[in-house]
């Protein structure tokens, strides 16, 4: 059904290949009118994705144990099911728009085979006793099949996240307060700012081998505990390190990478502008020749953490001419102070300016995204990324960092989205109404059945992510292998996590809406997920979508 289900998603990314594209090459003014084309073509490869994975789960799961779960079988086949039926039924109610026929969808739709399969798959009681078995079991998640080093590590950080992360993250996200220090001490005598840096640089990572597994099997047990209290802390880290270990100098690898593995100094990045958004070619902070370095001008917002970090990692433009884009970019460490509360100003002995103040937001808290305000603030040659040779590379650098951000950030999802599922299998057992517990209502189970299905797929979707990256790089690959997964597996993760984490408040009722509930943080915090690491729309059209139009012409 996944093989039918592709070729239309295939016809309408033909369709649409036929009217932009010339040549090998995209007209901008063409494509620019088929946008909510490409975000469709888009969300539905996402969903393909997704789907093989969780049948690539429950192939690997079958074959590694003597016996196995009887509930990932089930429930694998339904997410199959449930994904085509989605795609299907979108694709026959956009019909040409899409450059498909809508008889041709409802012919597929209506052919016996299909039809019996789809109904066997996804009708009937859909997950009949789910909540009362996750409590008398205490099982909250299908089986990883993890290697056994992995799930050591998962479990230390699931202990982690449990004991230290939990107690403290809704005071966190109610006052807005700083992570304390407690939580960040602890997690880096754990190692976890080190998950993205070799073992010769002082991190966890090993010197022979990539582990991009390690560090998403981290970031979902500490996200499982608090997106903005745990789960981000190492993905700030995580770009910085990927960055400068494509771009920087031996010395500048040497200098800062066991600085940030250690935790001796945390650090943001400063890459979002007021005017700019998602489109980093488009950044203009100025960053002027003098002696003995550069003076940064301008202003960054959305920089995430940048009052608690002693370095940020900025993008400046160090050529004026804004027509040449991205290559008159370049990367600074900039050093700072750290400064604890919403607002902070530091002036250099030599009179530059540095001044950053939080914005408010619904979620998210704890780590405080900052407006950044630089008046000829200076940063020593010696910090330009690549120094002389990087001079103009920033962007590269940059995106560097972020492939691995991208696929972080489906690891943040799926920690939030673990963790409102808990919380309302277990909401949903001890909550009675009308003389039984809500879990037992058919429409709470088939919710909590979706919900951990679809949690199981973006998991098992970002560890096959991760391992194509690893693998990527140990055979010596384009370095490009895994970025347009990495795209895919964050634009599902994301957007499932909202809907997750709403079906979790909604299982609640009247105390999920309630601050005093800890799934009112959760779908708060998973709102921001589609917006940072590249907002959901920039990702499916500018990324994914022309990644796919331009595939053919590629091959």
């Amino acid at each position: 059904m996944l093989a039918e289900a592709q070729a239309v998603v295939d016809k309408s990314i033909a369709s649409i290949r036929s009217n932009v594209v010339t040549d090998g090459k995209i007209d901008e003014k063409k494509f620019n009118r088929f946008q909510q084309q490409c975000f469709e073509i888009a969300v539905a490869s996402a969903e393909l994705q997704a789907a093989r994975a969780m049948l690539a789960y429950d192939t690997a799961h079958s074959d590694g144990v003597e016996k196995p779960h009887p509930l990932v079988r089930d429930i694998a086949i339904r997410f199959c099911a449930d994904t085509c039926k989605d795609i299907l039924g979108r694709f026959a109610a956009a019909g040409s728009a899409l450059g498909v026929a809508r008889r041709d969808v409802a012919a597929l739709l209506s052919r016996e085979d299909i039809n019996t399969w789809l109904d066997t798959t996804t009708e009937g009681s859909g997950g009949y006793g789910l909540a009362e078995y996750c409590c008398e079991f205490n099982f909250m998640r299908l089986p990883s099949i993890l290697a056994d080093e992995k799930e050591m590590v998962r479990e230390t950080f699931m202990r982690f996240s449990d004991e230290v992360v939990a107690p403290l993250a809704e005071n966190i996200h109610r006052q807005d307060t700083d992570i304390p220090e407690e939580i960040i001490s602890k997690a880096a005598a754990l190692g976890c700012f080190g998950t993205s840096i070799p073992e010769r640089f002082g991190g966890l990572q090993p010197d022979d081998a990539p582990d991009s597994l390690g560090m998403i099997v981290v970031t979902e047990e500490l996200s499982r505990g608090s997106l903005g209290a745990a789960g981000s802390l190492i993905t700030r880290p995580e770009i910085a390190a990927r960055a400068l270990l494509a771009g920087g100098t031996e010395q500048q690898q040497q200098h800062w990478l066991p600085q940030l593995a250690s935790g001796e100094k945390l650090c943001a990045i400063s890459i979002t502008e007021p005017d700019t958004g998602s489109d980093v070619a488009a950044v203009s902070l100025r960053a002027t020749p003098t002696e003995g370095g550069w003076l940064l001008n301008g202003a960054k917002t959305w920089c995430t953490f940048a009052g608690r970090s002693e370095i940020l990692v900025v993008l400046a433009r160090t050529n004026p001419d804004a027509a040449i884009g991205y290559r008159g970019l370049s990367l600074f460490m900039v050093e700072k102070p750290a400064f604890p509360g919403h607002e902070f100003h530091h002036r250099q002995e030599a009179g530059g300016c540095l001044s950053g103040k939080a914005i408010a937001t619904l979620g998210y808290r704890g780590m405080h995204s900052f407006q950044l305000f630089f008046d000829d603030y200076f940063v020593p040659t010696a910090n330009l990324v690549g120094g002389e040779a990087g001079e103009g590379k920033g962007f590269y650098y940059t995106m560097a960092g972020f492939a691995g951000g991208r696929l972080q950030t489906a690891a943040r999802a799926t920690g939030v989205m673990q963790a409102a599922f808990e919380q309302a299998v277990r909401y949903a057992w001890d909550r009675k109404v009308f003389g039984q517990p809500i879990a037992n209502f058919q429409l709470t189970e088939r919710k909590l059945a979706r919900m951990l299905a679809t949690i199981t797929a973006a998991r098992q979707f970002s560890y096959a992510v991760a391992e194509k990256m690893d693998q990527a790089v140990a055979n010596l690959q384009d370095s490009d292998t895994g970025q347009m997964e990495a795209s895919l597996v964050k634009l599902f993760a994301c957007r499932a996590a909202e809907w997750v984490c709403r079906e979790a408040m909604q299982i609640h009722g009247g105390m999920g809406y309630a601050e005093e509930s800890p799934v009112s943080r959760y779908f708060v915090d998973a709102r921001v997920l589609s917006i940072f690491e590249g907002a959901e729309e920039v990702l499916a059209i500018r990324v994914i979508a022309r990644e796919l139009l331009l595939r053919e012409a590629k091959e």
